[in-house]
């Protein structure tokens, strides 16, 4: 279900298909449509008492970001690969396949702590298999994983309840037409 009237109608008239994909770069390439985007994510996490976001690469950094900006949070990227640029001791996982059948080693530094409560923003999940591993390593850190903000949900029902809160702009269907 939206949960921000003005975040809903940004998407849906700057979303465009474009070959077959779909192209979200167009809503973020927009400024008052990518303003109103990030509202949309935080309206419904203002009062959880959020106090980091975690954002998958690459995506999830562009919409996490300023998520955790406007809630006064710190932001925690999740990086794939196998190695690479993240100093210190890191959390490390390989998630399920996506919906390409791909499956993506996943990396978090380990700065989250207990008492931790941590919001994963992303822009679209559609079987929500890298979501799932992100949320593991957020509770391997101790932390407490709260939920989900989208701009585009395509999940089943089982895998929206196993990530506990989940809330977005559109669903997939929403789509369709546009």
């Amino acid at each position: 279900m939206p949960v921000s009237d003005a975040g809903r109608r940004a998407v849906l008239e700057t979303f465009q298909w474009v070959g077959g994909h779909a192209d979200i770069w167009r809503v973020l390439s927009d400024g008052p449509a990518f303003q109103e985007v990030v509202a949309g994510l935080v309206a419904p996490w203002a009062g959880a008492g959020v106090t980091h976001v975690v954002g998958i690469e690459a995506r999830g950094f562009v919409v996490g970001a300023p998520v955790a900006v406007a809630l006064r949070a710190g932001f925690v990227g999740v990086r794939k690969g196998a190695a690479g640029s993240l100093p210190g001791p890191t959390l490390d996982t390989t998630s399920a396949p996506d919906y390409r059948g791909v499956a993506h080693d996943l990396r978090m530094q380990e700065v989250l702590r207990p008492g931790a409560r941590v919001l994963l923003v992303d822009d679209w999940a559609e079987r929500g298999s890298q979501a799932e591993a992100a949320a593991g390593l957020v509770r391997r850190s101790g932390a407490d994983f709260l939920g989900v903000s989208l701009v585009v949900d395509e999940l089943t029902d089982d895998v929206r309840a196993r990530l506990r809160r989940v809330t977005a702009l559109v669903s997939r269907q929403d789509l369709d037409g546009v």
